[in-house]
């Protein structure tokens, strides 16, 4: 499936059929309405030729490491503030009831057997490596701190990896030949660079034959919450799209580009921006930030 290579081993930009597309965590959650709106919705005749990279559900991030917001500490916090030696396994345990939860509105009967089955084994292989850790750092020579970039991302990963394996089966229980593609690295031995490991989690996979489900966390030696933190999404996606060779790349954002930020003006006092350009986009942004007092009462047309 994926474009040529040269003779030093790099794919040529050679233009393909197919498209790949982000879906955020605020609409994931809306799950039926990706499913009949975007997922269910023919381009050119066919439901295929699409990748999807997928956020986990609203608020499970937060759950998993902090709230983004408050800071209020989520499994990963609780982790490294230890004040309580089991705060953070309670904690462990009040994500998986909630990511079951979730599960039991999607699914019934075999789907969920399935669903419940996956996202079990990952809190519990993350629970008993999380506790290893935790004894084996007890000893002089192991010093916690140099392991708690990994946590962090074992942790983030448990998200995105339930949202995609969800969307994969959700997509199967409506006759949509669909395929859950794993890039969290899970018991992986060795991390290698990003981009072999998209290529290679790609390269026997045909888009046109199957809708594709990724998860939005790439387990990588670049570490990507080093330099990213919960932006790692993102830079997946951007990858994806440029490895594969995919012939436009979109994201599905909640709201349109507007004249200012429904959540914070208010769906009705703000102008949804058709067609336009990444210049206006970009001084829109800048102008957002700039004169926020102002633009949350003067509304912006654009022909």
């Amino acid at each position: 499936m994926l474009p040529p290579k040269h003779q030093t081993d790099q794919y040529e930009p050679v233009k393909m059929t197919h498209t790949v597309e982000k879906i955020g965590g605020t609409s994931m959650s809306r799950y039926q309405d990706v499913l009949k709106n975007i997922w269910m919705n023919e381009k050119n005749g066919t439901l295929f030729n699409r990748i999807f990279v997928v956020s986990a559900y609203a608020g499970v991030t937060d759950l998993l490491l902090e709230h983004k917001k408050s800071g209020e500490a989520g499994v990963y916090r609780t982790f490294v503030e230890g004040e309580k030696e089991d705060a953070w396994q309670d904690m462990l345990g009040k994500v998986e009831t909630h990511l079951l939860e979730i599960n039991s509105r999607m699914f019934t009967e075999h789907y969920l057997a399935q669903a419940n089955q996956f996202i079990r084994q990952r809190i519990a292989d993350a629970k008993i490596c999380m506790t290893s850790l935790h004894s084996l750092c007890s000893y002089g020579h192991f010093q916690l701190q140099q392991h708690l970039v990994t946590v962090r991302e074992m942790l983030a990963s448990i998200g995105e990896a339930h949202s995609a394996f969800n969307s994969t089966l959700l997509l199967k229980a409506n006759g949509v030949n669909a395929r859950f593609v794993d890039l969290s690295g899970w018991k992986s031995s060795t991390p290698h660079p990003m981009d072999d490991m998209i290529r290679e989690a790609f390269e026997y996979l045909d888009p046109s034959r199957q809708l594709l489900i990724a998860t939005g966390y790439t387990h990588c030696e670049e570490q990507l919450m080093k330099t990213f933190d919960r932006g790692y999404s993102e830079m997946t996606f951007a990858r994806i799209a440029s490895i594969t060779g995919a012939k436009e790349a979109i994201i599905h954002k909640e709201y349109h580009l507007s004249s200012a930020d429904p959540k914070l003006a208010g769906k009705d006092n703000v102008i949804p921006i058709g067609m336009t350009n990444f210049d206006v986009a970009d001084k829109l942004y800048q102008f957002h930030f700039q004169n926020m007092s102002r633009i949350l009462r003067l509304p912006l047309y654009f022909k």
